[in-house]
């Protein structure tokens, strides 16, 4: 992080109009312009509990990773091949606040301009001009979430 960087200030639930977007949200899901993301969901991270927040970012990056990781970490629940991973410009419906996973915890300031929600989240469009990760890349991250999750460090603060 160069020296000068200034973070910005937290997103609250009560303060995060200074907060623009576009908004972002990686997934697997095959969604449609119009369709809400809700909470209640299955993480695809922790597919044990359902989250009570939709997540979101206003970086490529962040979203891109959401989506990757959301794919490569589907059940194989049919024949169908590998889980496709997709990108969505979203508007948020309520309030939202910085993601404590990764806000002030790993990442100071919020880097990965990551936030969340208890409302929807409304799907604008599908992103389609996105680069993908390197597949050595991505199993780099998978490999450091089987280490978490092998040392019981896998938590989502929800």
């Amino acid at each position: 992080m160069p020296e000068d960087f200034t973070p910005p200030p937290p997103a609250t639930l009560d303060d995060h109009s200074h907060v623009k977007g576009p908004f972002l949200h990686g997934t697997r899901a095959d969604l449609s312009p119009g369709d809400l993301l809700l909470p209640g969901r299955r993480s695809h991270f922790r597919p044990d509990r359902p989250l009570a927040h939709v997540y979101f970012s206003t970086r490529m990056e962040t979203a891109v990773w959401g989506a990757e990781l959301a794919a490569a970490l589907a059940p194989d629940e049919d024949d169908a091949g590998p889980a496709t991973a997709r990108v969505y410009e979203v508007e948020p419906m309520g309030p939202f606040e910085d993601d404590p996973n990764v806000t002030d915890k790993k990442f100071p300031g919020n880097p990965t301009r990551s936030y969340r929600s208890r409302s929807p989240l409304r799907v604008i469009d599908q992103v389609t001009d996105w680069a993908r990760h390197s597949p050595e890349e991505l199993e780099g991250m998978l490999g450091n979430l089987a280490r978490l999750r092998a040392a019981g460090q896998d938590i989502v603060l929800d």
